[in-house]
């Protein structure tokens, strides 16, 4: 049988098995399995013991639970009112007034949380209840956090800039430099589209009239300057070269259990959540990435991965249609995965590609994870509208609805970054060339 054939097999195995409920850990195991056992001589049993060992000791993902963990810890504080009152009196007199809280908060959170849904919710449980008793739109204040929400995935500590860095094995360091430019470029989009919005219809925001002294502006800075520190701190020591990101997620959790502490939120139950939501969380990620593992040790015997990679060749597809095509495809299987599967369930096919096509792969996982960040707000699988939906309480269709502009704006942000692929690659180069 033809790898051609084979590969129809294999996909359609694993939609089968996605479909009848079968967490997606086991139905890359199984998939792997059903490939080396009727398609390949290799010993299934032994390789699949080898490569799933292999995966779960892996050096980087000791950063993962930490960072996870760190991201808990703070969304159990009072983070989110401290950040909308200190960050507040500076944005308030801009066009569009306090929905640039959203973005700009959503961007500090990403610094310290590493997760798409604890960034939305942490803001969003403050922000929702405010902007709509200070009588701002709900449509688009929603679309603001859905969208800004999904900084967390791209803004380091990223957790899904771990996991890309662990399947490609690039250095988890460098995506996190990588990340930086782009996250603040995409910032910039949605701000701005704020303003303009706002500005062409001012019924969307009221005007704030309340003025406010730089003293005052001063005074309530102060409750960001915890949270500030802690970033710099984690991020600072990783950018300097002065700890690894393990070292560093190590004090950024030792700093969020100090600030969960002053703030006289960290009691055992909270710290016991915390910790089990920690666990959960990295549990799934280290299981999917054994699978996908497995799934890539079986594939390659099989011969799957060059066929398909050849049949791309014959398309002489230029690297930027490639990237047009790859974009379509992550944005299909965004509707029906959640982004970590996404990203590895695809890895053994499309990394080669890229590979073989000159795009840098430390950009290219900048680029993989923006177009994860849209697969977020996107039905019936986006993470973030089902948490918006949970605190809002309107229907999954009204919070799409405010979603999808965002949606678009994302779609800007790549065609940005592919355009200026400087903006993800030289802050990493002029990095290294410090050190």
């Amino acid at each position: 049988m033809d790898a051609g054939a084979i590969s129809l097999i294999l996909f359609g195995a694993m939609l089968a098995l996605l479909a009848s409920g079968l967490w997606v850990a086991p139905a890359l195991l199984t998939v792997g399995f059903i490939a080396l056992e009727f398609f390949s001589p290799a010993p299934a049993g032994s390789l699949l013991a080898t490569t799933v060992w292999d995966a779960s000791w892996n050096w980087a993902l000791t950063a993962l639970p930490l960072f996870v963990w760190m991201g808990e810890i703070l969304f159990r504080t009072r983070l989110s009112s401290d950040m909308f009152n200190g960050l507040a009196p500076w944005l308030s007199r801009l066009p569009g007034g306090l929905f640039h809280v959203n973005i700009v908060g959503c961007g500090v959170m990403a610094a310290v949380a590493g997760s798409s849904a604890v960034t939305c919710a942490t803001v969003g449980r403050m922000s929702i209840p405010e902007l709509k008793k200070r009588g701002y739109d709900e449509g688009l204040s929603i679309g603001t956090l859905a969208g800004s929400g999904t900084l967390g995935l791209l803004i380091p500590p990223s957790i899904m800039l771990i996991v890309y860095g662990v399947i490609a094995q690039q250095s988890i360091s460098r995506m996190f430099i990588a990340g930086v430019l782009p996250g603040i470029v995409i910032i910039a989009i949605f701000m701005t589209y704020v303003m303009i919005r706002t500005t062409i219809d001012p019924s969307l925001a009221p005007k704030e009239t309340e003025r406010t002294t730089l003293r005052q502006k001063l005074w309530a800075s102060r409750l960001l300057i915890p949270v500030m520190l802690l970033i710099f701190v984690v991020i600072g020591s990783i950018y300097g070269g002065f700890a690894t990101p393990t070292e560093a997620a190590t004090v950024g959790v030792i700093g969020a259990l100090v600030l969960a502490w002053w703030s006289k939120s960290l009691t055992w139950a909270s710290f016991m959540e915390a910790l089990m939501g920690a666990v959960r969380t990295s549990c799934m990620i280290a299981f999917i990435l054994a699978g996908a593992a497995f799934l890539s040790i079986a594939m390659g015997f099989t011969g799957v991965p060059r066929v398909l990679a050849g049949y791309v060749d014959a398309l002489d597809l230029s690297p930027t249609m490639l990237l047009v095509v790859l974009t379509i495809l992550y944005i299909f299987l965004g509707c029906f995965l959640d982004g970590v599967s996404m990203m590895v369930l695809t890895a053994a096919v499309v990394l080669p590609m890229v590979k073989d096509a000159g795009i840098d792969l430390v950009w290219f996982g900048i680029f993989t994870v923006i177009v994860v960040e849209m697969a977020q707000i996107t039905p019936p699988v986006g993470f973030n509208l089902f948490v918006l939906q949970g605190m809002t309480g309107r229907d999954i269709l009204q919070v799409t609805k405010a979603s999808i502009p965002f949606f678009f704006l994302m779609l800007l942000g790549i065609v940005v970054i592919t355009a200026v692929p400087e903006l993800a690659l030289w802050p990493v180069q002029w990095m290294v060339a410090a050190r």
